[in-house]
């Protein structure tokens, strides 16, 4: 299969009369070992069931088809359809749904939990632009329990703050979140002079694996992060501090029965203390 180099993409977008977005961060990959090298990371297979949310004019997309049996490739710019189907025609394993990641309902899209019916789970494999990387990622993370795993290209910066252990520097309340739902780990970094246009900043591929059942037991996940977020809130504040708000007059006794020092900050909290805190706030 032919994937898009970077004067195949400059050609396909100026056949269209197109430039691409910044509104929609639109930098198109247009190297065919790197989108290869992407599929192989995702461990994508023969049989395998692949979402890919931003397909752009294709370039990731041909790739993923060269190997699963399905992809789902959703695309929220319009103008973007006819040069994506160009770059397909002849492709019968990719469907091009134009609709929104971040709001599109993904169970009529994916069909029944693979888990309730004995079928593959999905694959998602996605070049994500900054601006959405985060929330549509703990969308499929919390809503979308089809996708079993994940594969993504995001801004190095925010890579790293998915998968930041407790007290680096740029741990937070997301690095908590990712640890709740899946294991995360970044595999690589992708130059900007693979992109068109190249953008100013490097990404990263980080692989994400759903846990089975989540590594902490907690009452209530609404509780763990309003905890998470409130200590994150005032990072450099003292737990004592941080967390008056959320729990007012609980404070001591939560923080005791927790074992957790009040003279502590966020940053240093990992998942099973803040599980921990959850638990005696219930």
């Amino acid at each position: 299969m032919q994937l898009l180099s970077p004067a195949g993409v400059v050609a396909l977008l100026d056949a269209h009369g197109l430039r691409p977005r910044r509104s929609l961060g639109q930098h198109f990959l247009a190297d065919p070992n790197t989108a290869r090298r992407i599929v192989r990371l995702a461990g994508v297979e023969s049989g395998d069931r692949v979402l890919e949310i931003g397909p752009g004019i294709g370039s990731l997309t041909l790739a993923l088809a060269e190997v699963a049996a399905e992809v789902l490739a959703i695309e929220i710019d319009r103008s973007l359809l006819p040069p994506l189907a160009e770059s397909l025609e002849g492709v019968r394993n990719v469907r091009v749904v134009n609709a929104d990641g971040l709001t599109v309902e993904y169970g009529s899209l994916l069909g029944a939990d693979p888990a309730e019916i004995g079928g593959p789970p999905w694959k998602m494999v996605a070049n994500l632009p900054y601006n959405v990387a985060t929330p549509l990622v703990m969308r499929i993370l919390t809503d979308v329990q089809a996708v079993d795993s994940m594969l993504v290209m995001v801004q190095r910066e925010v890579g790293e703050r998915w998968v930041a252990p407790p007290g680096s520097r740029v741990y937070g309340a997301v690095s908590v979140k990712v640890a709740y739902y899946a294991q995360a780990e970044s595999v690589g970094d992708v130059p900007p002079t693979v992109f068109v246009p190249m953008p100013k900043v490097t990404s990263t591929l980080v692989r994400l694996r759903r846990w089975a059942s989540p590594p902490v037991e907690v009452p209530s996940t609404e509780r763990l992060f309003a905890l998470v977020h409130a200590g994150f809130a005032q990072r450099r504040k003292m737990l004592r501090r941080s967390l008056r708000a959320a729990l007012g007059a609980d404070l001591d006794r939560v923080l005791g029965m927790a074992g957790v020092d009040p003279l502590a900050r966020a940053e240093t909290l990992g998942l099973p203390e803040w599980a921990s805190l959850a638990r005696a706030w219930s």
